[in-house]
């Protein structure tokens, strides 16, 4: 099989990944795997590959605890439960702008920059559009940064990286992020809030236990059994059960919620980016890779900022660089700290991207232009893109 033609396989694959994420992301995964699979393997390969992917004990549980997060997000939502954690917070006018679109931002849910939009916009009066826009959309992304059943679940272990480990190896970009955000976006803020009910501890710390559930209890037991996603779904079944009992939801509506959130789009992108990973490995298309002479900060942080902002997505990056990595540099080469700065770079080109719902949705909901809201966002995006490749530099 000519180079020529594994290569026309690859970039076709890569296109239809990109171009269908756009409006379908599982799908787009499941269409440039598969294409990359019938360019490089022969049928039966392809079918035993796609087969073994599929009913992978690992993966299929982290696809059904991949879905019940949404379910989580969306029983919190309808229950006003995140609501009442925001009215308890205590934290200044600066704060409000920025911890709720953060908390909220920890769950999954389609439109839900509408959620923390109005916290915004009654706290920032006196605050410009824009900034107001770059204001949801930055910090609503912050805690899912690191937020351990964000992103971060499937793409560490793509990579074959222990998800708590690799968290701190992402705080001090993390910390970027923050700053960033704080000095060219919350720096102006001024003024007090006047909080319309008292405070309640309890209505504090039922919603945010929900949220912190599932992750302690995968970190607790995760040693304990041989597939880690097994004390992960324990881990999001509980955080649902203890959500469901606080919101006294019927039945009835949790199949609402759960079909309202789509949550099969949250388990077959799970399979997808498995599935392109997988046949990645087994065609020929890693050594042709490999004779390939670019650097590893140009591959992680240029080519997965650019990949972030083209697709409006994270796991997309992630599922192409990885594999590209590999091929590169070896099956088990990747390192924590590129990850780190691979997955960073993917954040910040996804974070500003036009097709990213949650800009979309902020520009219209703030009565703003996207041309104002990227002047505003810019800056700060370039320079913490300049700041990872700094880091790659030095020490990859």
């Amino acid at each position: 099989m000519s180079n020529a033609f594994i290569w026309i396989g690859f970039i076709i694959s890569l296109a239809l990944i990109i171009f269908v994420a756009i409006k379908n992301l599982w799908l787009g995964l499941f269409l440039g795997a598969l294409t990359l699979g019938l360019f490089n393997l022969s049928f039966k390969g392809l079918i035993q590959v796609t087969v073994s992917t599929l009913i992978d004990p690992s993966i299929v549980l982290l696809a059904l605890s991949v879905a019940i997060i949404p379910i989580i997000g969306g029983v919190m939502e309808e229950s006003h439960l995140m609501e009442s954690l925001v009215q308890n917070l205590r934290v200044g006018k600066k704060g409000i702008l920025m911890l709720p679109p953060a908390l909220f931002g920890m769950l999954p849910m389609p439109g839900g920059a509408l959620l923390s939009a109005p916290v915004v916009k009654r706290t920032g009066k006196g605050v410009k559009n824009e900034t107001k826009a770059g204001i949801n959309v930055w910090f609503r992304h912050l805690l899912i940064f690191i937020y351990p059943l964000g992103s971060l679940l499937p793409t560490t272990k793509m990579a074959g990286l222990n998800l708590y480990r690799e968290i701190l190896y992402i705080l001090p970009f993390f910390c970027v992020i923050f700053i960033m955000g704080l000095f060219f976006l919350i720096r102006g803020v001024s003024g007090s809030i006047d909080y319309k009910k008292d405070f309640d501890l309890k209505e504090l710390l039922i919603p945010l236990g929900i949220i912190l559930i599932a992750p302690i209890v995968h970190l607790s037991f995760m040693r304990v059994f041989r597939i880690s996603e097994i004390p992960l779904i324990i881990g999001v079944s509980l955080s649902l059960i203890v959500a469901l009992k606080a919101s006294r939801l019927r039945v009835r509506e949790i199949f609402q919620i759960a079909k309202k959130m789509k949550i099969w789009n949250f388990a077959l992108i799970i399979f997808g980016m498995f599935l392109f990973l997988n046949i990645f490995k087994a065609s020929n298309i890693s050594s042709v890779i490999a004779d390939i002479a670019f650097s590893k900060t140009f591959l992680l942080v240029g080519i997965g900022a650019f990949l972030g902002f083209a697709t409006g997505r994270v796991q997309v990056p992630v599922s192409i660089i990885i594999p590209i990595y590999f091929a590169k540099y070896g099956l088990d080469a990747i390192s924590p700290e590129a990850f780190a700065i691979m997955f960073f770079a993917s954040f910040m080109g996804y974070i500003i991207s036009p097709i990213h719902p949650c800009v979309l949705i902020s520009i219209e909901f703030f009565n703003t232009t996207l041309k104002d809201f990227m002047k505003k966002m810019i800056t700060p995006t370039v320079l913490s893109l300049i700041i990872a490749a700094i880091v790659g530099v030095i020490i990859l």
